[in-house]
């Protein structure tokens, strides 16, 4: 069996549910915890990527710059990396977190629109010694054809890997296996998986991703991460290494990472609620499960026929907007069926 490269998204994707309060200098002990465990990337900053810090998604308590900085000192072998999402951030952005000493760039767009990532990636591709991924977010949402289509598009822009990203949790196991299959008979780039566990699936789907051919998979301390979370890094760690893959990471390092260091701090434990699974049984993405449960308190709407709904109608990230126009619109259908009903 190869190596399997865990890459962590702890101090990223997990900033999403601790309200993206967390000071640079315990995002970068978590990330030296982590390198000291055999994590060789880490993926920090806000939870969607560089730029994110705003009023629109939520600010962090320092600019990503000090974030970058202070990750980058702290690390000796390991690469900072950081997302990046057309739209959110410009490339001066990106220039900006690169000479705070980022390493990777995963760039990310909709599955089905990952031409919008052509111009970051080529950018990117320029800068000596950069490593660059792209992510092919929403990935449910697609079908096969599609999927080594963007692939073969990514391969082309001169990515270093390709990512199935599960962004709702939505996947089933031989769904994975069948996508990522496709893939790895398309392409000849290592090829990487990043689940949520909105259905309590994200270690199955990457087992199954690692059967299919990915070498790469994503998880997170305690899984933190948008909604039930990611792919629980340390249960993946000990699966792996009972399964017989190499992945270079001490288990009862990040065991005690996660337990004594993370887990204190924490302000949302990940676990699956009914509004995290109904995220996973919609296929809606995992960033609009806060905002779902705040709408629908102020409406006197249930947040899973809000995340229904928005699954319905194909909602993806950006459209948060949508999540507050279904609110009103099912209020508003309560009240008449109310109305009706006397």
């Amino acid at each position: 069996m190869g190596k399997i490269r865990l890459i962590d998204v702890t101090m990223r994707d997990g900033t999403h549910s601790m309200g993206y309060d967390i000071s640079p200098q315990k995002m970068a002990a978590i990330a030296a915890g982590l390198e000291d465990a055999g994590i060789d990337t880490i993926e920090v900053g806000h939870g969607v990527g560089i730029g994110g810090s705003s009023i629109n998604y939520g600010m962090l308590t320092s600019p990503d710059t000090d974030y970058y900085s202070a990750v980058a000192k702290a690390l000796k072998r390991a690469k900072t990396d950081a997302l990046v999402i057309p739209g959110i951030c410009i490339l001066d952005e990106v220039d900006a977190a690169i000479d705070c000493g980022v390493k990777t760039i995963r760039v990310a767009g909709h599955v089905s629109e990952m031409d919008c990532t052509e111009q970051y990636i080529r950018y990117c591709r320029k800068k000596p010694g950069l490593e660059v991924m792209g992510f092919m977010m929403m990935s449910h949402m697609s079908d096969i054809d599609n999927i080594v289509l963007q692939s073969k598009r990514l391969e082309s822009y001169g990515v270093d890997a390709v990512y199935v990203t599960d962004s709702a949790g939505a996947m089933l196991p031989e769904e994975v296996k069948k996508k990522i299959s496709a893939m790895r008979e398309a392409i000849s780039l290592p090829i990487g998986f990043h689940g949520h566990n909105n259905m309590g699936l994200a270690v199955g789907n990457s087992l199954a991703a690692i059967e299919a051919g990915a070498t790469c998979i994503d998880a997170a301390l305690c899984g933190m991460g948008a909604a039930s979370g990611n792919t629980q890094l340390e249960v993946l760690a000990a699966v792996l290494k009972k399964a017989g893959h190499e992945t270079g990471v001490e288990l009862f390092k990040v065991m005690d990472l996660a337990d004594n260091v993370l887990r204190p701090i924490m302000t949302h434990p990940q676990f699956i609620d009914n509004a995290a699974l109904m995220i996973g049984y919609a296929g809606t993405y995992g960033a609009f499960y806060f905002h779902a449960k705040e709408v629908g308190e102020k409406y006197d709407v249930d947040p899973r026929e809000i995340l229904l709904e928005l699954g319905r109608r194909g909602a993806v990230g950006g459209q948060d907007d949508m999540i507050l126009e279904v609110g009103v619109q099912l209020a508003e259908a309560k009240k008449l069926a109310r109305q009706a009903a006397k």
